[in-house]
């Protein structure tokens, strides 16, 4: 278990680059945090940290957006808050996502835990006092 520290949001850039290094190798990252957390502003950073150059929105209605980071890499962006069930997620076609080799993060994972592979890193966000944020991966 891994744990960043942010205290700001003058660090997001900097925790951003620490939290890539940390994920290794790993293609699937699932993002558990409470309403406010800060999940969708961390992912967003996360992306433009990978070269992601367009509008990085929450994908809260279309439930996946497609980016393209450097060297034309394929970032899928998941916010499973609407889905209601697992079938909703095979509709989608999530599987295929998660099992594309190519950065998948998701938001709201717990619906379609299911459904995540194995090796997906697990990482919770946490609001401390004065609006700063623990970032725990789980590796």
């Amino acid at each position: 278990m891994k744990t960043l520290y942010l205290r700001s949001l003058e660090e997001l850039e900097r925790v951003a680059e620490e939290f890539i290094r940390l994920i290794n190798n790993h293609k699937v990252l699932a993002f558990y945090g409470e309403m406010g957390a800060g999940k969708t502003t961390f992912i967003k950073t996360v992306c433009r940290m990978l070269g992601v150059t367009e509008n990085i929105t929450s994908p809260t209605f279309s439930i996946v957006n497609e980016y393209i980071a450097k060297e034309n890499k394929l970032i899928y962006h998941f916010d499973c808050y609407r889905l209601k069930n697992l079938k909703e997620a095979y509709d989608i076609g999530a599987e295929e996502y998660l099992y594309s080799g190519n950065l998948c993060f998701i938001e709201w994972p717990e619906i379609i835990e299911d459904l995540l592979p194995d090796h997906t890193l697990k990482i919770n966000l946490k609001v401390l006092a004065n609006q700063q944020r623990e970032i725990i991966l789980h590796v």
